[in-house]
């Protein structure tokens, strides 16, 4: 048994460059990358981090899993919040999504991405994303 350090090959390095940091501020992350590099490490979803400030890029459908949270996110730029959320057909396992769990989202701002989860998320996502047509409606607060 070896006791000398393991090294990983540049190529390694660059396939593992956004799996292995837990925090990510004020930074663009293309979702689509970041799970494969996760599913290249052998984790089937994006678990355990924090993005503050960040640019969450797809194309991408995302699906979001156990006590991941959004605090003062844009969501996305629509003018109908349901096109951007997606119920699943299947309640066992879902194909072709990018899974994010126990992660937490502070004040990021999301590009073509759509959502999809449980019935509950889904409904807590409706409620809570203002379409463009609301938000370009609001008064500017007064001073």
């Amino acid at each position: 048994m070896s006791t000398e350090p393991q090294t990983l090959s540049m190529s390694e390095m660059f396939t593992r460059d956004l799996v292995t940091p837990k925090t990510f501020t004020r930074e663009a992350i293309w979702l689509p990358a970041m799970a494969v590099q996760h599913w290249n490490a052998g984790q089937m979803a994006i678990e355990g981090k924090t993005f503050t400030d960040c640019l969450i890029e797809g194309p991408a459908l995302m699906a979001v899993m156990k006590d991941t949270r959004f605090e003062s996110c844009a969501m996305g730029r629509t003018t109908e919040v349901s096109s951007l959320l997606y119920r699943p057909v299947s309640r066992v396992k879902m194909a072709g999504v990018v899974g994010v769990s126990n992660c937490l989202f502070v004040r990021c701002s999301f590009a073509q991405i759509g959502y999809t989860g449980s019935d509950e998320l889904l409904e807590q996502l409706q409620a809570g994303i203002r379409p463009l047509t609301e938000i370009a409606e609001a008064p500017e607060p007064r001073a």
